[in-house]
């Protein structure tokens, strides 16, 4: 009888195939209690869809892509550990510094920490670098500054993360 593979084994062979989702509860400056559906690209590690209202209309997405959804096991963090990390880095980098209003407010600030997720923020799953790197832009060697360049911070989320760029000094 041959062996089959393990969990891990699966995932790391169909990773580009596979998405996930979990739920996480956050609390409003009025004590109110949303949901935040997110949906996880096992491949990438970016978040596909993040949404404070989980409705039937998602479960018809679902069906009308068809894909298979498949149950994780109760009481069984490891089952969904890509998203159980990608919540507690959510919470660690963004919600544990910022208490939403209400549900516009919590869309708008996960929009903006999402988007620097995704596109800014370096992940140890890709290696050294980070996610988005566009090819015109200039690269650091070593510890010095190209010549002609400077670094430019931008700022996200009211001064709570920053994005450094190097750009061409105009003449």
């Amino acid at each position: 009888m041959a062996d089959r593979p393990n969990r891990a084994t699966f995932l790391h062979n169909h990773a580009d195939a596979v998405l996930a989702c979990d739920f996480f509860i956050v609390v409003t400056a009025t004590f109110q209690r949303l949901y935040v559906f997110v949906l996880l690209d096992i491949s990438t590690r970016r978040i596909v869809c993040s949404d404070g209202i989980f409705a039937p209309a998602v479960d018809e997405a679902l069906r009308s892509m068809s894909l298979q959804v498949l149950k994780t096991p109760v009481r069984a963090p490891q089952a969904n550990a890509r998203c159980e990390r990608f919540i507690g880095t959510a919470r660690r980098e963004c919600l544990d510094w910022m208490l939403p209003l209400n549900e516009r407010h919590l869309r708008s600030v996960l929009a903006e920490w999402i988007s620097h997720y995704n596109r800014e923020r370096p992940h140890s799953a890709w290696g050294p670098g980070f996610p988005h790197h566009p090819s015109r832009q200039a690269t650091l060697t070593g510890h010095r500054l190209p010549a002609a360049h400077r670094v430019v911070a931008s700022t996200r989320l009211g001064g709570l993360h920053h994005h450094y760029t190097l750009e061409p000094i105009a003449a």
